[in-house]
């Protein structure tokens, strides 16, 4: 009974956990092209570098369908854009999953 317990437990943790890592972020920072800008990426995908305090990270932007239709605005400059997503860890880099992306004026 008590293995059962900790089993259920366990779940429950892990579940918790899983959603929290689910919580749409909104970002803001200078979008630009990972191919062609960073030369970090073989074909052109969308990246968003945000500045905190000093210190640079950059989120690579899933390849969806609205991602792709965005990236007219970054492939040939950057741009101050604002992203709101997902973002989950990839192969030790930070991928989002946008769901809205806007040009800031």
């Amino acid at each position: 009974m008590k293995k059962l317990m900790l089993s259920l437990l366990a779940v429950t943790a892990l579940t918790m956990t899983t959603r929290a890592d689910d919580k749409a972020v909104t970002l803001t920072g200078e979008g630009m092209c990972a191919k062609c800008e960073l030369s970090e990426t073989k074909k052109c995908q969308n990246a968003v570098k945000v500045t905190k305090d000093g210190k640079s990270t950059v989120y690579y932007l899933e390849d969806n369908q609205l991602s792709k239709d965005f990236h007219k605005n970054l492939c040939s400059s950057t741009a101050k854009i604002t992203v709101t997503g997902t973002v989950a860890e990839k192969d030790g880099k930070r991928v989002l999953t946008a769901t809205k992306i806007d040009l800031v004026k």
